[in-house]
């Protein structure tokens, strides 16, 4: 691939592929080391991208990176650092609180379906599920946004497991 088409991919891209992999590990330099590996398998060459599918080809690749990194060793032993993003409004700060403590496979579908605005099905070809797979986390995803925003939510009283109020 030559080195402009790699710098319009990566202009273009670069940063869908980033907030991907940050919405999956939750680290600005993990993040920003998936995207670096992402975008060097593509200068490589040893690949011809579909056009109009690069986006896709690029979440594809970055989500199978995390899902690697999330599984190895190093990252399943090493402690993370407390990174804080800037926010306008204080709301939007607890939701990505919110988001930030599902589990990884609920982030990632959050991410793609509210952030970079792709349906079930693309969601599915992304992540390599079926379709119903996509829903159940999202579903599932939702309910665990509704109850950690609903508990921290002022004027609304937290409940213990039996479903009564504390």
């Amino acid at each position: 691939m030559e080195q402009e088409q790699l710098a319009q991919l990566f202009g273009r891209y670069g940063d869908d592929v980033f907030r991907l992999a940050y919405s999956y590990l939750g680290v600005r330099a993990d993040a920003e080391d998936i995207c670096q590996t992402v975008f060097l398998k593509l200068a490589e060459g040893k690949l011809t991208l579909l056009p109009g599918r690069e986006k896709s080809w690029l979440l594809t690749c970055a989500a199978n990176a995390c899902k690697s990194l999330l599984r190895s060793f190093w990252r399943r032993n090493v402690g993370e650092l407390d990174e804080s993003l800037p926010f306008q409004d204080n709301s939007d700060r607890e939701v990505w609180d919110a988001v930030m403590t599902l589990p990884p496979k609920y982030r990632a579908v959050v991410h793609l379906y509210y952030w970079e605005g792709y349906d079930q099905g693309e969601i599915g070809d992304i992540l390599h599920l079926s379709r119903t797979a996509v829903q159940t986390r999202m579903s599932r995803a939702r309910a665990m946004l509704k109850k950690e925003l609903s508990d921290d939510e002022e004027g609304i009283p937290a409940h213990d497991d039996a479903g009564r109020p504390e």
